[in-house]
Protein backbone atom coordinates (compact mmCIF):
# COMPACT_ATOMS: atom_id res chain seq x y z
CA UNK A 1 0.00 0.00 0.00
CA UNK A 2 1.80 3.51 -1.03
CA UNK A 3 1.74 6.16 1.62
CA UNK A 4 0.64 9.04 -1.05
CA UNK A 5 -1.54 11.50 -0.84
CA UNK A 6 -4.26 12.52 -3.06
CA UNK A 7 -2.83 16.18 -3.52
CA UNK A 8 0.31 14.21 -3.58
CA UNK A 9 -0.94 11.90 -6.38
CA UNK A 10 -2.61 14.99 -8.62
CA UNK A 11 0.78 17.09 -8.26
CA UNK A 12 2.09 14.11 -9.61
CA UNK A 13 0.11 13.56 -12.37
CA UNK A 14 -0.19 17.20 -13.10
CA UNK A 15 4.01 17.19 -13.65
CA UNK A 16 3.66 13.90 -16.04
CA UNK A 17 1.13 15.33 -17.72
CA UNK A 18 3.43 18.69 -17.97
CA UNK A 19 6.43 16.11 -19.10
CA UNK A 20 4.39 14.40 -21.89
CA UNK A 21 3.32 17.84 -23.51
CA UNK A 22 5.16 18.34 -26.89
CA UNK A 23 5.74 21.81 -25.74
CA UNK A 24 8.39 21.19 -23.04
CA UNK A 25 10.62 18.99 -25.13
CA UNK A 26 12.80 22.07 -25.89
CA UNK A 27 13.51 22.16 -21.78
CA UNK A 28 11.72 19.66 -19.74
CA UNK A 29 14.75 20.63 -16.71
CA UNK A 30 12.35 22.56 -14.85
CA UNK A 31 9.92 19.95 -14.82
CA UNK A 32 12.77 17.57 -13.59
CA UNK A 33 13.64 19.97 -11.13
CA UNK A 34 10.19 20.24 -9.89
CA UNK A 35 9.80 16.68 -9.71
CA UNK A 36 13.25 16.54 -7.68
CA UNK A 37 11.68 18.66 -4.88
CA UNK A 38 9.35 16.74 -4.33
CA UNK A 39 11.81 13.58 -3.56
CA UNK A 40 10.54 9.89 -4.60
CA UNK A 41 7.06 10.39 -6.03
CA UNK A 42 4.53 7.80 -6.05
CA UNK A 43 1.67 8.56 -8.53
CA UNK A 44 -1.13 5.77 -8.04
CA UNK A 45 -2.93 5.68 -11.09
CA UNK A 46 0.34 5.20 -12.48
CA UNK A 47 1.47 2.58 -10.31
CA UNK A 48 4.47 3.93 -10.23
CA UNK A 49 7.36 5.86 -8.36
CA UNK A 50 9.44 8.79 -9.98
CA UNK A 51 12.79 8.58 -8.80
CA UNK A 52 15.38 12.07 -9.52
CA UNK A 53 18.22 12.30 -6.86
CA UNK A 54 21.02 11.01 -8.13
CA UNK A 55 22.01 9.09 -5.11
CA UNK A 56 18.76 7.41 -5.65
CA UNK A 57 18.59 6.46 -9.59
CA UNK A 58 22.74 5.30 -8.73
CA UNK A 59 21.78 3.04 -6.17
CA UNK A 60 18.27 1.51 -7.25
CA UNK A 61 20.19 0.85 -10.80
CA UNK A 62 21.90 -1.94 -9.10
CA UNK A 63 19.29 -2.75 -6.48
CA UNK A 64 18.67 -6.47 -7.42
CA UNK A 65 15.13 -5.93 -5.72
CA UNK A 66 13.71 -4.18 -8.65
CA UNK A 67 14.16 -6.01 -12.43
CA UNK A 68 14.87 -4.79 -15.79
CA UNK A 69 12.04 -6.73 -16.75
CA UNK A 70 9.87 -3.76 -17.94
CA UNK A 71 7.94 -5.74 -20.64
CA UNK A 72 6.08 -7.25 -17.64
CA UNK A 73 4.36 -4.12 -16.51
CA UNK A 74 3.39 -2.79 -20.02
CA UNK A 75 2.62 -6.55 -21.68
CA UNK A 76 1.46 -8.58 -18.61
CA UNK A 77 0.64 -12.37 -19.42
CA UNK A 78 -2.60 -12.75 -21.78
CA UNK A 79 -1.97 -9.23 -22.93
CA UNK A 80 -2.46 -9.13 -27.13
CA UNK A 81 0.28 -9.90 -29.26
CA UNK A 82 0.98 -7.05 -31.41
CA UNK A 83 2.92 -8.68 -34.25
CA UNK A 84 2.21 -9.83 -37.23
CA UNK A 85 1.19 -13.86 -37.56
CA UNK A 86 4.11 -14.35 -39.36
CA UNK A 87 6.66 -12.38 -37.65
CA UNK A 88 10.05 -14.46 -36.95
CA UNK A 89 9.99 -16.28 -33.82
CA UNK A 90 12.56 -13.84 -32.74
CA UNK A 91 10.77 -10.67 -32.93
CA UNK A 92 9.06 -11.98 -29.53
CA UNK A 93 12.24 -12.64 -27.77
CA UNK A 94 13.03 -9.78 -25.14
CA UNK A 95 15.82 -7.77 -25.53
CA UNK A 96 18.36 -8.58 -23.20
CA UNK A 97 18.96 -5.52 -21.67
CA UNK A 98 15.44 -6.21 -20.36
CA UNK A 99 16.54 -9.53 -18.86
CA UNK A 100 17.74 -10.08 -15.46
CA UNK A 101 20.16 -12.35 -13.76
CA UNK A 102 21.13 -15.27 -14.40
CA UNK A 103 19.75 -14.71 -18.66
CA UNK A 104 20.99 -11.51 -18.82
CA UNK A 105 24.70 -12.40 -17.05
CA UNK A 106 24.81 -15.06 -19.82
CA UNK A 107 23.79 -13.06 -23.18
CA UNK A 108 26.06 -9.94 -22.03
CA UNK A 109 28.53 -12.20 -21.64
CA UNK A 110 28.58 -13.75 -24.83
CA UNK A 111 27.94 -10.76 -26.51
CA UNK A 112 30.78 -8.93 -24.79
CA UNK A 113 33.30 -11.49 -25.98
CA UNK A 114 32.42 -9.94 -29.93
CA UNK A 115 32.21 -6.49 -28.39
CA UNK A 116 35.48 -5.35 -27.31
CA UNK A 117 37.49 -2.45 -27.02
CA UNK A 118 39.63 -3.79 -30.10
CA UNK A 119 36.58 -3.77 -32.09
CA UNK A 120 35.74 -0.37 -30.86
CA UNK A 121 39.45 0.71 -31.80
CA UNK A 122 39.69 -0.62 -34.70
CA UNK A 123 36.67 1.43 -36.02
CA UNK A 124 38.32 5.08 -35.52
CA UNK A 125 40.11 5.62 -38.67
CA UNK A 126 36.37 4.58 -40.60
CA UNK A 127 34.49 6.95 -38.36
CA UNK A 128 36.75 9.89 -38.89
CA UNK A 129 36.42 9.54 -42.84
CA UNK A 130 32.76 9.23 -42.40
CA UNK A 131 32.87 12.51 -40.62
CA UNK A 132 34.96 14.27 -42.83
CA UNK A 133 32.56 13.05 -45.80
CA UNK A 134 29.87 14.38 -44.12
CA UNK A 135 31.22 17.39 -43.64
CA UNK A 136 32.42 17.64 -47.23
CA UNK A 137 28.57 17.46 -48.35
CA UNK A 138 28.19 20.26 -46.06
CA UNK A 139 30.24 22.58 -47.97
CA UNK A 140 28.46 22.30 -50.87
CA UNK A 141 26.16 24.96 -49.37
CA UNK A 142 25.55 28.11 -47.36
CA UNK A 143 23.09 26.12 -44.74
CA UNK A 144 23.61 22.47 -43.10
CA UNK A 145 21.24 20.51 -41.16
CA UNK A 146 23.13 19.15 -38.32
CA UNK A 147 20.83 16.45 -37.74
CA UNK A 148 20.58 15.05 -41.08
CA UNK A 149 23.41 15.75 -42.99
CA UNK A 150 25.69 14.28 -39.69
CA UNK A 151 24.56 13.71 -36.38
CA UNK A 152 21.58 10.87 -37.90
CA UNK A 153 23.67 9.74 -41.03
CA UNK A 154 27.60 8.62 -39.25
CA UNK A 155 26.12 6.02 -36.29
CA UNK A 156 23.98 3.99 -38.90
CA UNK A 157 26.32 3.71 -40.98
CA UNK A 158 28.78 3.13 -37.94
CA UNK A 159 26.76 0.25 -37.10
CA UNK A 160 25.58 -1.14 -40.29
CA UNK A 161 28.94 -1.23 -41.56
CA UNK A 162 30.16 -2.83 -38.58
CA UNK A 163 27.62 -5.53 -38.72
CA UNK A 164 28.36 -5.97 -42.70
CA UNK A 165 24.70 -4.84 -43.28
CA UNK A 166 25.42 -3.80 -48.01
CA UNK A 167 25.87 -0.32 -47.99
CA UNK A 168 22.50 -0.14 -50.28
CA UNK A 169 20.24 -1.02 -47.52
CA UNK A 170 21.37 1.04 -44.49
CA UNK A 171 18.51 3.18 -45.86
CA UNK A 172 16.08 0.75 -44.61
CA UNK A 173 17.28 1.04 -41.23
CA UNK A 174 16.43 4.75 -40.97
CA UNK A 175 12.67 4.00 -41.01
CA UNK A 176 12.54 0.76 -38.80
CA UNK A 177 14.72 2.81 -36.13
CA UNK A 178 12.63 5.47 -36.24
CA UNK A 179 9.50 3.25 -35.66
CA UNK A 180 11.23 1.25 -32.83
CA UNK A 181 12.50 3.95 -30.90
CA UNK A 182 8.98 3.56 -29.69
CA UNK A 183 10.03 0.53 -27.53
CA UNK A 184 12.91 2.74 -25.54
CA UNK A 185 10.47 5.81 -24.69
CA UNK A 186 8.09 7.60 -22.23
CA UNK A 187 6.38 6.18 -19.43
CA UNK A 188 3.22 4.12 -21.42
CA UNK A 189 3.06 1.28 -23.64
CA UNK A 190 4.31 1.39 -26.85
CA UNK A 191 1.40 -0.29 -27.97
CA UNK A 192 -1.38 2.07 -26.64
CA UNK A 193 -3.31 1.95 -29.77
CA UNK A 194 -0.38 2.82 -32.39
CA UNK A 195 1.15 -0.38 -33.26
CA UNK A 196 3.17 0.36 -36.39
CA UNK A 197 6.58 -0.25 -34.62
CA UNK A 198 5.27 -3.80 -34.42
CA UNK A 199 5.05 -4.01 -37.94
CA UNK A 200 8.56 -2.60 -38.47
CA UNK A 201 10.07 -4.47 -35.97
CA UNK A 202 9.01 -7.99 -37.62
CA UNK A 203 10.44 -6.55 -40.49
CA UNK A 204 13.60 -5.53 -39.70
CA UNK A 205 13.98 -9.11 -37.68
CA UNK A 206 12.96 -11.11 -41.03
CA UNK A 207 16.20 -9.09 -42.44
CA UNK A 208 18.22 -10.19 -40.37
CA UNK A 209 16.92 -13.58 -39.92
CA UNK A 210 18.43 -13.22 -43.65
CA UNK A 211 21.52 -11.78 -43.02
CA UNK A 212 22.19 -13.98 -40.37
CA UNK A 213 21.83 -16.95 -42.21
CA UNK A 214 24.15 -15.53 -45.40
CA UNK A 215 26.77 -14.95 -42.76
CA UNK A 216 26.45 -18.52 -41.79
CA UNK A 217 27.26 -19.48 -45.18
CA UNK A 218 29.95 -17.23 -45.86
CA UNK A 219 31.28 -16.23 -42.45
CA UNK A 220 33.90 -12.65 -42.72
CA UNK A 221 36.66 -11.17 -40.88
CA UNK A 222 36.01 -8.21 -38.65
CA UNK A 223 32.06 -8.47 -39.21
CA UNK A 224 30.56 -7.86 -35.79
CA UNK A 225 27.72 -10.86 -36.94
CA UNK A 226 30.33 -13.24 -37.78
CA UNK A 227 31.88 -12.20 -34.45
CA UNK A 228 28.71 -13.16 -32.76
CA UNK A 229 28.61 -16.42 -34.43
CA UNK A 230 31.86 -17.70 -33.20
CA UNK A 231 31.34 -16.36 -30.01
CA UNK A 232 31.18 -18.90 -27.16
CA UNK A 233 32.28 -19.05 -23.43
CA UNK A 234 32.29 -22.44 -21.69
CA UNK A 235 30.59 -23.88 -24.06
CA UNK A 236 28.00 -21.66 -24.59
CA UNK A 237 27.23 -19.75 -27.63
CA UNK A 238 24.04 -17.63 -28.88
CA UNK A 239 21.08 -19.61 -30.24
CA UNK A 240 19.72 -18.15 -33.84
CA UNK A 241 16.45 -16.30 -32.22
CA UNK A 242 19.28 -14.59 -29.57
CA UNK A 243 21.31 -13.71 -32.59
CA UNK A 244 19.07 -12.06 -34.10
CA UNK A 245 17.23 -10.35 -31.33
CA UNK A 246 20.46 -8.87 -30.08
CA UNK A 247 21.84 -8.16 -33.37
CA UNK A 248 18.02 -5.69 -33.96
CA UNK A 249 19.08 -4.12 -30.44
CA UNK A 250 21.87 -2.86 -31.79
CA UNK A 251 21.24 -1.59 -34.34
CA UNK A 252 18.30 0.12 -32.35
CA UNK A 253 19.84 1.38 -29.56
CA UNK A 254 23.29 1.60 -30.79
CA UNK A 255 22.03 3.92 -33.47
CA UNK A 256 19.43 6.46 -31.84
CA UNK A 257 21.00 7.42 -28.95
CA UNK A 258 24.32 8.26 -30.55
CA UNK A 259 22.40 10.76 -32.96
CA UNK A 260 20.76 12.46 -29.90
CA UNK A 261 24.62 12.80 -28.09
CA UNK A 262 26.20 14.39 -31.22
CA UNK A 263 23.29 16.78 -31.96
CA UNK A 264 22.82 17.57 -28.21
CA UNK A 265 26.90 18.28 -28.10
CA UNK A 266 26.81 20.38 -31.10
CA UNK A 267 23.54 22.71 -29.69
CA UNK A 268 25.51 22.89 -26.79
CA UNK A 269 28.28 24.03 -28.34
CA UNK A 270 26.65 26.60 -30.39
CA UNK A 271 24.77 28.23 -27.25
CA UNK A 272 28.43 28.48 -25.48
CA UNK A 273 30.52 29.81 -28.48
CA UNK A 274 33.47 30.28 -25.41
CA UNK A 275 33.13 26.64 -25.34
CA UNK A 276 33.46 25.67 -29.13
CA UNK A 277 36.42 28.33 -29.53
CA UNK A 278 37.92 26.37 -26.95
CA UNK A 279 37.58 22.85 -28.48
CA UNK A 280 38.65 24.16 -31.40
CA UNK A 281 41.74 25.32 -30.16
CA UNK A 282 42.22 22.50 -28.75
CA UNK A 283 40.52 19.23 -30.44
CA UNK A 284 42.30 16.71 -26.79
CA UNK A 285 39.06 18.11 -24.97
CA UNK A 286 36.55 16.63 -27.22
CA UNK A 287 36.27 13.83 -24.38
CA UNK A 288 35.49 16.14 -21.65
CA UNK A 289 32.53 18.07 -24.31
CA UNK A 290 31.12 14.54 -24.82
CA UNK A 291 31.02 14.01 -21.26
CA UNK A 292 29.80 17.05 -20.28
CA UNK A 293 26.55 16.63 -23.12
CA UNK A 294 25.52 13.42 -21.42
CA UNK A 295 25.38 14.97 -18.24
CA UNK A 296 23.84 18.29 -19.36
CA UNK A 297 21.32 16.91 -21.68
CA UNK A 298 21.70 13.15 -22.06
CA UNK A 299 20.55 11.34 -25.08
CA UNK A 300 18.44 8.53 -22.69
CA UNK A 301 16.83 10.89 -20.30
CA UNK A 302 14.67 8.20 -18.28
CA UNK A 303 15.07 4.55 -17.25
CA UNK A 304 12.67 1.96 -15.79
CA UNK A 305 12.70 -1.27 -13.50
CA UNK A 306 9.86 -2.81 -11.78
CA UNK A 307 9.63 -3.83 -8.00
CA UNK A 308 9.86 -7.39 -7.79
CA UNK A 309 8.76 -7.33 -3.71
CA UNK A 310 7.44 -4.54 -1.40
CA UNK A 311 10.31 -2.03 -0.69
CA UNK A 312 10.74 1.70 0.21
CA UNK A 313 12.76 4.23 -1.83
CA UNK A 314 13.06 7.45 0.99
CA UNK A 315 9.56 7.89 2.35
CA UNK A 316 7.95 5.81 -0.37
CA UNK A 317 6.32 2.88 -0.05
CA UNK A 318 6.71 0.51 -3.08
CA UNK A 319 4.49 -2.63 -3.24
CA UNK A 320 5.81 -5.53 -5.59
CA UNK A 321 5.06 -5.24 -9.28
CA UNK A 322 5.12 -1.34 -9.22
CA UNK A 323 7.34 0.76 -11.48
CA UNK A 324 10.13 2.63 -10.68
CA UNK A 325 10.80 5.66 -13.07
CA UNK A 326 14.87 6.57 -13.03
CA UNK A 327 15.20 10.45 -14.48
CA UNK A 328 18.34 10.09 -15.28
CA UNK A 329 18.01 13.86 -16.69
CA UNK A 330 16.94 15.24 -13.41
CA UNK A 331 19.73 12.95 -11.50
CA UNK A 332 22.31 14.82 -13.54
CA UNK A 333 21.01 18.47 -12.45
CA UNK A 334 21.15 17.33 -8.98
CA UNK A 335 22.80 19.72 -7.27
CA UNK A 336 24.15 17.49 -4.71
CA UNK A 337 26.20 15.28 -7.47
CA UNK A 338 27.23 18.45 -10.00
CA UNK A 339 27.79 21.93 -8.58
CA UNK A 340 26.21 24.49 -10.68
CA UNK A 341 24.34 21.73 -12.61
CA UNK A 342 22.45 23.93 -15.16
CA UNK A 343 25.44 25.27 -16.45
CA UNK A 344 27.16 23.74 -19.45
CA UNK A 345 31.18 23.06 -18.51
CA UNK A 346 33.05 20.86 -20.28
CA UNK A 347 36.01 22.08 -17.84
CA UNK A 348 33.83 20.98 -14.63
CA UNK A 349 36.40 18.89 -12.84
CA UNK A 350 33.86 15.73 -12.65
CA UNK A 351 30.67 15.20 -14.97
CA UNK A 352 28.81 12.96 -12.50
CA UNK A 353 26.12 11.06 -14.66
CA UNK A 354 24.54 7.93 -15.68
CA UNK A 355 24.42 8.48 -19.38
CA UNK A 356 25.36 5.03 -19.91
CA UNK A 357 23.29 3.28 -17.18
CA UNK A 358 24.87 2.15 -14.08
CA UNK A 359 25.64 -1.69 -12.33
CA UNK A 360 25.19 -4.78 -14.41
CA UNK A 361 23.26 -3.10 -17.26
CA UNK A 362 25.58 -1.13 -17.73
CA UNK A 363 25.77 0.06 -21.76
CA UNK A 364 28.04 -1.89 -23.89
CA UNK A 365 27.93 0.31 -26.65
CA UNK A 366 29.25 3.32 -24.52
CA UNK A 367 32.95 3.23 -26.03
CA UNK A 368 31.97 3.59 -29.89
CA UNK A 369 29.24 5.82 -28.38
CA UNK A 370 32.10 8.35 -26.92
CA UNK A 371 34.25 7.38 -30.11
CA UNK A 372 32.36 8.73 -32.43
CA UNK A 373 30.63 11.82 -29.99
CA UNK A 374 33.83 12.92 -29.70
CA UNK A 375 35.54 12.88 -33.36
CA UNK A 376 31.90 14.33 -34.74
CA UNK A 377 32.44 17.22 -32.16
CA UNK A 378 36.12 17.97 -32.32
CA UNK A 379 35.62 17.75 -36.46
CA UNK A 380 33.14 20.36 -36.21
CA UNK A 381 34.57 22.41 -34.31
CA UNK A 382 37.98 22.34 -36.18
CA UNK A 383 36.30 22.69 -39.34
CA UNK A 384 32.85 24.44 -39.65
CA UNK A 385 33.74 28.03 -39.66
CA UNK A 386 31.34 30.87 -37.34
CA UNK A 387 28.33 28.35 -37.20
CA UNK A 388 24.95 29.85 -35.88
CA UNK A 389 21.64 28.31 -35.30
CA UNK A 390 19.20 29.23 -37.70
CA UNK A 391 16.23 28.70 -35.45
CA UNK A 392 16.36 28.64 -31.20
CA UNK A 393 15.06 26.16 -29.81
CA UNK A 394 15.12 24.28 -33.02
CA UNK A 395 12.40 21.63 -33.35
CA UNK A 396 12.09 18.75 -31.63
CA UNK A 397 11.00 15.15 -32.48
CA UNK A 398 8.22 13.54 -30.44
CA UNK A 399 9.90 11.47 -28.06
CA UNK A 400 10.34 11.86 -24.47
CA UNK A 401 13.32 9.66 -23.23
CA UNK A 402 15.05 9.52 -26.65
CA UNK A 403 14.72 13.04 -26.73
CA UNK A 404 16.00 14.79 -29.74
CA UNK A 405 15.86 18.24 -32.34
CA UNK A 406 14.23 16.48 -35.72
CA UNK A 407 16.46 19.36 -37.29
CA UNK A 408 19.45 21.54 -36.08
CA UNK A 409 19.59 23.55 -39.39
CA UNK A 410 22.99 25.95 -38.82
CA UNK A 411 24.35 28.92 -41.45
CA UNK A 412 27.88 28.59 -41.48
CA UNK A 413 30.89 30.91 -43.01
CA UNK A 414 32.28 27.61 -44.95
CA UNK A 415 33.69 24.67 -44.44
CA UNK A 416 37.62 24.21 -43.94
CA UNK A 417 39.24 21.37 -45.97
Amino acid sequence: MSMATDSETSSGLHLVGKLLDPASRPDPYPIYAEFRARGPLWIEEMSSLVVTSYHDCETLLRDPRLSAERWRFFQPDGAADPYPPDAPASVRRPWFLSLDPPDHTRLRRLVSSAFTARTVARMEDSVTRLVEECLDRAAEGEAFDVMSGLAYSLPVTVICRMLGVPQADERLFHGWTAQLTRLLDGFGNPGDGNDEWAGGMADMHRYVNDLVAERRRSPRRDDLISELLAAQEGGDALSHDELVSTIVLLLVAGHETTVNLIANGVLALLRHPGHLAALRADPGTASAVVEETLRYDPPVQLTARVAKEDMSVGKAKVPAGSLVILLLAAAHRDPEANPDPDRFDPAREQARHLGFGFGPHFCLGSPLARLEGRVALAAFARRVREPKLVADPPPYREHINLRGVSELLISHAGVMT
